[in-house]
């Protein structure tokens, strides 16, 4: 049972419309020298050391054995059961002839050998986190993947540990505590290690705690620097360096004073998404989550430093720049989206951007040397703001679609999950686009009393969540950053959870809630193979160059998160406002997949 959803009401079942048959919305092929956008990637070494593949978080792979004319041969090489029947959204990783996997709750740690006829266990960690820690997970008990670093996988568990393991042995290095469940804080990120330095962020928006990242020393464990996100500058790692570009975001102590008297304190801003790092700038990007409670009648004020994006310099921690997406945030916007580090034509200049599909359902251009934003395009439906002025840099709030207390707010799109979630895009430099896996969802919305006990739920919204216009619940979006605009998009029933990759044989995999792993053209969107998997995939698909010199596609498959807790949570599809809402939107998820957690491997038929 997801924990949040005992604090809500229920409501009425809401109407959905029939989906719409799957398939592109339009057609349209990118030309052969692709759009112009490139990002930094390093030369193809086979392996997949983190989730993101590489510091640019392009989720691309420069293998190319598997090509638009032959992946419809791709068959199973190998599987591998869990042993878990929650949400599997890590990637595997691929370290020389080694593959990691890590588990949702209770996060176990599993080393494959590729080198032997169906992978098999080389060695398992059990980190054995609290069980209490189940109870104030928000949104399932995920785990998003674990990072590879000087021989150590590193790895955080849901009750608010990381832990470096010996990736030869499985033996337990150092273990850091780093959140605390009594006060509703997890852990459910991918760390990134950077220089030396391990950055995990906390999760527990819902549960009133207060945003962090933290960086600790990747051989020792030892905390080296911790920024807070809200509070005073000193604790958000704020001086004299610290230069954002818009007037909203300068001034003293914008941490305390743009919320309530003490507010800040329980007001969550976490981080529980992805961190991007140029090497050139010596610069880590990251966005912060939503500020709680979701009833923003009780925090008025632009709620700093939540809901948007920071800059910093990963050895200090000190912020040089941070741009707010979304203030004040209403709608549970978050800003914890990937951030891809692309170099894009603008305006006759190549610009350093980064390129944000923002949960508020606009494509970001922001440069990463200053913190402008250059251009904000809906790429999905939007109703709930018109907009962003690039002068100012803030959102245009629709107010006939900001929540309230004692009324309900109909039909605000997109829903409080975002445009998208979590789940990653990926970019290709063959074609310059970006794949967008995302949703299509509105909701209901009217805000009640929170109040604030520690680890307990702190909301004060009761949502219901439901498709959006045309039917369909996910698109998959081909997004072109230079001419800012879809250039194929397909539609999906459900929304789509997992992460994208894309690949140097110009296609693009993906899967599906309802347990559909697709390969599709990367130029036109065409669909060109898929399979069928055990259970919805929300899992992030990799590419890795096996021992036998051949190329290889890995996706684990067990359906869950936020958007998968009715199955996951086995809640009750009668109550709509269940899962924080979403179950108002995926009642039907029961009749079409069912828990599990196995990893699927596939490959071409050798001769």
């Amino acid at each position: 049972m997801i924990a949040v959803a005992a604090s809500l009401a229920a409501l009425a079942a809401c109407d959905r419309k029939p989906a719409p048959p799957v398939g592109p919305a339009h057609e349209a092929a990118v030309p052969p020298g692709g759009t112009g956008a490139t990002a930094m990637i390093p030369a193809e070494d086979g392996q997949w050391t983190m989730p993101a593949k590489d510091y640019a978080s392009t989720r691309f792979s420069g293998l190319s054995e598997i090509t638009v004319n032959n992946v419809q041969n791709l068959k199973v090489a190998f599987t591998f059961s869990t042993g878990v029947n929650k949400g599997h959204e890590a990637a595997p990783l691929v370290v020389g002839t080694t593959m990691y996997v890590v588990t949702p709750y209770p996060n176990d740690l599993y080393a494959l050998d590729l080198t032997k006829p169906g992978a098999p266990t080389k060695w398992v960690y059990h980190p054995l986190p609290k069980p209490a820690s189940q109870g104030v997970a928000c949104c399932d008990v995920v785990n998003r993947g674990v990072a590879f670093w000087n021989g150590k996988v590193i790895l955080n568990t849901l009750d608010g540990y990381t832990v470096g393991v010996d990736a030869n042995t499985g033996k337990e290095v150092w273990r850091t505590q780093l959140g605390d469940i009594n006060r509703g804080e997890t852990i459910t990120m991918a760390p990134l290690v950077v220089k030396g330095k391990v950055l995990v962020g906390d999760a527990g928006g819902e549960f009133g705690v207060r945003g962090w990242l933290t960086a600790l020393d990747a051989d020792t464990g030892k905390i080296v620097w911790r920024a807070y996100h809200t509070g005073p500058d000193k604790d958000v790692l704020i001086g004299p360096d610290f230069h954002p570009f818009y007037a909203s975001d300068r001034g003293k102590d914008l941490g305390v004073t743009t919320w309530p008297t003490d507010a800040w304190n329980i007001g969550g801003g976490t981080m529980w998404g992805w961190i991007s790092y140029d090497p050139q700038l010596n610069l880590i990007y990251y966005g912060t989550a939503n500020p709680g409670p979701w009833n923003a009648e009780q925090r008025p004020g632009d709620n700093k430093w939540t809901s948007g994006v920071f800059a910093r310099d990963p050895d200090t921690g000190a912020a040089k720049w941070f741009y707010q997406s979304t203030p004040h945030d209403v709608h549970d916007y978050d800003g914890i989206n990937e951030n891809l580090l692309l170099e894009v034509p603008f305006n006759g200049q190549l610009r350093k951007v980064v390129a944000r599909p923002e949960r508020n359902g606009y494509f970001y251009l922001i440069d990463r040397v200053t913190g402008e934003v250059l251009a904000a395009d809906p790429y999905s439906y939007v109703n709930s703001s018109f907009g962003v002025d690039l002068k100012t840099g803030r959102l245009k709030v629709n107010p006939e679609k900001v929540p309230q207390q004692g009324k309900v707010i109909r039909d605000i799109c997109p829903t409080a999950s975002g445009a998208k979630d979590w789940n990653p895009s990926a970019f290709s430099p063959r074609t310059g686009l970006v794949y967008i896996p995302h949703e299509n969802l509105c909701m209901d919305w009217e805000n009640v009393q929170a109040n604030y006990i520690a680890g307990t739920p702190y909301v004060g919204a009761d949502v219901r969540m439901k498709a959006g216009p045309g039917g369909n619940r996910g698109v998959l979006t081909a997004w072109d950053p230079v001419h800012r605009k879809a250039i194929w998009e397909i539609k999906e029933d459900l929304p789509l959870w997992s992460g994208a990759l894309a690949t140097a044989g110009d296609l693009v995999f993906y899967g599906t809630m309802d347990g559909w792993f697709k390969a599709l053209d990367a130029r036109n969107g065409k669909e060109l193979w898929r399979f069928k998997a055990a259970s919805g995939i929300i899992g992030q698909p990799i590419a890795y160059r096996g021992p036998d010199g051949h190329e290889y596609i890995a996706i684990l498959a067990g359906v869950g998160g936020w958007a998968g807790a009715i199955v996951s949570g086995d809640l009750d599809p009668r109550d709509p406002t269940a899962a924080l809402g979403f179950v108002g939107a995926m009642a039907d998820l029961k009749q079409k997949t069912t828990a599990g957690g196995v990893l699927y491997v596939f490959s071409l038929p050798q001769r």
